[in-house]
C-alpha cells in the first residue's frame, strides 16, 4: 500500500527520535561477575611460630617461598600463604640457595658454621658441609654449578661443589660480607658492609678482581643487578640506595630511600628496583628510565620489622616479612643493642603489588 507523504515524514521523526533516545541511555554496567579482580596492593598471610627472621628466597617454578627464621626454614606455598613445611636444625639461618636440577638446597646456618644440605622435595636433610665463621648470604651460579657462601666473621666466601657437596675453594674478602648476587656468565658481586664496598668475584678462578668504594654509601646490605644492562643496586643504612656500573664500578647515581632497608630487588621486565625499609615499614620503588636514569616511583607502606624481600620475577609481586613488636629490653654487656620482643605467634607474611 502506497504511505501518504504525512505518513512518510511522521514515521522519520519516530526513528530519529528512538535514535536519540538510545544513544543518551547510559550503557549497562558489568555485574559483579563481570567485573575483573582487582589485585590488592597489601596482602597479610598469618604465618606465627616464634624467632626471627633473615633472607627469603622464591622458586617461581614451583610457588615456593624459602623463610629463613632463627633455627628452621619456613616453606610457604607463596600464591596461599599456607605453611608447607619446615626443615629444622638450621641454627642462626640466614639463608637458602635452590639447585634445582639436582633437587638439592643448601642452607647456610650463622651459628654452627655450616651449610645443611637438604631434600627439595621431602625436606630432609641430607648432610652438612663445614664452612668459615657465621656463614650469611648464600647463593647458587647454574652457570658455574657453583654454591657460594658468604661468612660474616671469618671474611672470606667458601665455594661448594653441590654435587660433591664439599668446600672446593675459599675466596679471602678483606670484609664482612653482605649480600650477593650471580650475573650468570661467571662473576659474582658482594657487598662489604664495614668497609662500604662492593667486590666483584671472578667465579670461576675464586678470587677477587675488583674492589670498588661505594661512597657516600654507608654499610651496604641489600644487593640486586640488572643483568642486560650492567647495573648494581646497594641498599645502604643512610638511607640511600647506590647504582653502580657493574663492569667499571662507576657510580651511577643514588637515591633516597626509607630507614632500615636490608633487601633490595630488581624486576627486569617493569624496570624496578625496590628498596624494603625495615625501621620505617615502606616500600620504596625505584623506576629505571635509562640505564643511568632514575627516579622514586612511590613509597608504599608494608610494617615496621619488614626488612627484607624477594621478588617474583613472573607475577611482579614482593614478598616481605615481619612480626609484632613488643617492649625493647634494657643494654648489657652481652647484649648493647638489644632487639625488641616479638609478641608470640605475630610472625606473618606481606605480599605487595606494586602496580
Amino acid at each position: 500500500m502506497r504511505r501518504s507523504p504525512r505518513c512518510v515524514m511522521l514515521a522519520l521523526v519516530s526513528l530519529s527520535l528512538a535514535g536519540i533516545v538510545s544513544a543518551a541511555e547510559p550503557a549497562k554496567a558489568p555485574t559483579a561477575k563481570e567485573q575483573p579482580a582487582k589485585e590488592q596492593p597489601l596482602q597479610h598471610f598469618a604465618l606465627g611460630g616464634d624467632g626471627g627472621w633473615d633472607y627469603l628466597t622464591l622458586d617461581a617454578a614451583t610457588h615456593r617461598l624459602y623463610i629463613a627464621r632463627a633455627t628452621r626454614v619456613m616453606v610457604v606455598d607463596a600464591t596461599n600463604g599456607k605453611l608447607l613445611g619446615e626443615l629444622p636444625d638450621t641454627p642462626g639461618v640466614h639463608g637458602v640457595a635452590l639447585v634445582p636440577e639436582s633437587g638439592r638446597g643448601f642452607v647456610s646456618s650463622g651459628r654452627d658454621n655450616s651449610v645443611t644440605v637438604f631434600d627439595l622435595k621431602t625436606l630432609k636433610a641430607l648432610g652438612k658441609v663445614k664452612v668459615g665463621q657465621n656463614p650469611d648470604a648464600i647463593l647458587y651460579d647454574p652457570a658455574l654449578h657453583r654454591v657460594f657462601v658468604f661468612n660474616g666473621k671469618s671474611h672470606d666466601a667458601s665455594v661448594i661443589d653441590p654435587a660433591k657437596q664439599e668446600v672446593v675453594a675459599t675466596i679471602p674478602l678483606d670484609g664482612k660480607p653482605e649480600f650477593a648476587v650471580a650475573d650468570g656468565a661467571g662473576r659474582i658481586y658482594v657487598n662489604i658492609e664495614d668497609k662500604a664496598q662492593l667486590v666483584a668475584i671472578d667465579g670461576r678462578k675464586a678470587e677477587v678482581v675488583a674492589r670498588w668504594s661505594l661512597a657516600p654509601c654507608e654499610e651496604p646490605t641489600g644487593l640486586a643487578l640488572d643483568k642486560a644492562n650492567h647495573r648494581l643496586f646497594s641498599g645502604c643504612s643512610n638511607k640511600v640506595m647506590t647504582v653502580v656500573d657493574a663492569e667499571s664500578g662507576k657510580l651511577v647515581t643514588t637515591l633516597p630511600i626509607g630507614d632500615g632497608v636490608d633487601g633490595v630487588a630488581f624486576d627486569p621486565q617493569k624496570h624496578l628496583a625496590f628498596s624494603s625499609n625495615g625501621q620505617d615499614g615502606t616500600l620504596t620503588v625505584i623506576r629505571q628510565e635509562t640505564p643511568d636514569r632514575y627516579s622514586v616511583a612511590k613509597t608504599i607502606p608494608t610494617a615496621k620489622g619488614a626488612r627484607t624481600l624477594t621478588l617474583d620475577p613472573e607475577t611482579h609481586k614482593v614478598y616481605l616479612v615481619t612480626a609484632r613488636f613488643g617492649a625493647t629490653p634494657a643494654p648489657t654487656a652481652a647484649q648493647p643493642r638489644p632487639r625488641p620482643a616479638l609478641e608470640p605467634n605475630s610472625f606473618e607474611l606481606l605480599v605487595v603489588t606494586p602496580e
